[in-house]
């Protein structure tokens, strides 16, 4: 019974510690979209983690060169198999040369994010909310063309 509640001591502290080691990437080459919203800025120290909420702040360390690296998460991924995270060009850089590509590293928790994040909300114009209801714009009824009909034949 000792051993059984030591070893599940030991996971517990163990998982709280908030450390993960896994291989990471860079990515945001291409100022694509987020999962959150924003533009990836390849020159920021954000990344991209599976589980983490946004906003997260993570210290990435590269046990190889003993250099550590500060980056918020802000997207999803990597969807690759053995990676834990992908960097910003900007934030791979200053752990290594972007020539490795891959490297092994250390992740620890510094500040979890709340998760949320506010959006700019798109603003809704009378036609998009009708349509959104699935009926047409009073814009189209006006200008409405009238049915055709067969115009009877005068009997003479």
């Amino acid at each position: 019974m000792k051993m059984l509640s030591l070893i599940l001591a030991l996971t517990l502290s163990a998982g709280c510690s908030g450390i993960e080691r896994g291989r990471a990437s860079y990515y945001g080459m291409t100022r694509e979209k987020t999962a959150n919203g924003e533009r990836v800025d390849p020159k920021a120290f954000t990344a991209a983690h599976r589980t983490l909420p946004f906003g997260t702040i993570v210290e990435v360390t590269a046990p190889k060169s003993g250099r550590r690296v500060r980056v918020r998460i802000n997207d999803r991924g990597p969807y690759i198999r053995g990676r834990v995270i992908d960097l910003t060009p900007a934030a791979f850089k200053a752990l290594m040369p972007l020539r490795h590509g891959v490297i092994d590293v250390r992740l620890r928790v510094i500040k979890m994010g709340k998760g949320r994040i506010k959006r700019r909300r798109r603003r809704r114009t009378r036609r998009s909310m009708h349509r959104r209801r699935g009926k047409r714009s009073p814009k189209h009824k006006r200008h409405k063309k009238p049915r055709r009909t067969k115009k009877k034949s005068p009997k003479g």
